[in-house]
């Protein structure tokens, strides 16, 4: 099993407490070793599980708009965004259980001309004021056809913790990993009528293979 590589830490540490747990069980003795060893493996089980970063087959074409994380798209809606676009544009937000993988991809290609992280509280992932009030880091990318597009790392109640890997004027292509949100979590994405999606609330999409809309202006 491929592990992401900005889980590392956590996973050296779970795997340390796993092991003191196990070796306090059997110092304990009789239940105490099934029960603290049992904790302590499950810890481990669960955080490499957590970590997975599976390969993916990434659909061909820059035009493309594709799944920057797993999950379910839970809500589709108008909003005023103040920093990028400042405008009303369209924001779809996708909500990532614990279960999910974490690991998160490039929505569009094009060039990384805004990139900020903000720190915030804590609200659950599916708060309409998350987006706003959360810890979270935002992309904005303008494609080659001139079509720009927004998308937001957010943490939840549980993740506190959020790990990115590009930053402005990159080039960046769709689909190819950039990060990764920690323990659940919810990924924004916010576009003007140049970008066309195809997803509905309710529907699960995988990172780096669903294909959710595409840019429909030409270079």
């Amino acid at each position: 099993m491929k592990l992401a590589r900005d889980g590392y830490n956590v996973i050296a540490k779970a795997c340390v407490a796993g092991m003191l747990m196990v070796i306090a069980g059997s110092l304990l003795g009789g239940w105490w070793l099934y029960i603290v060893g049992f904790l302590g493996i499950a810890s481990v089980a669960f955080t490499l599980f957590f970590f997975r970063d599976p390969d993916r087959v990434i659909p061909d074409g820059d035009h493309l708009i594709i799944a920057p994380a797993d999950g379910k798209v839970i809500d589709i809606k108008k909003v005023k965004e103040s920093r990028y676009f400042k405008e009303e544009v369209t924001q779809i937000s996708i909500f990532l259980s614990p279960m999910d993988v974490h690991v998160n991809r490039n929505p569009i290609s094009g060039v990384v001309e805004f990139a900020h992280y903000f720190p915030g509280e804590y609200l659950v992932a599916w708060h309409e004021k998350a987006s706003e009030l959360n810890e979270r880091a935002e992309f904005g990318v303008v494609h080659a056809s001139g079509a720009r597009m927004l998308f937001r790392q957010i943490t939840g109640y549980v993740a506190r913790r959020i790990v990115y890997h590009i930053s402005e004027g990159d080039v960046i292509r769709a689909g190819e990993r950039f990060g990764m949100m920690k323990f659940g979590s919810r990924m924004d994405l916010l576009f003007k009528d140049d970008i066309r999606m195809t997803v509905k609330p309710g529907d699960k999409i995988v990172a780096g293979e669903t294909i959710i809309g595409e840019v429909i202006s030409q270079p």
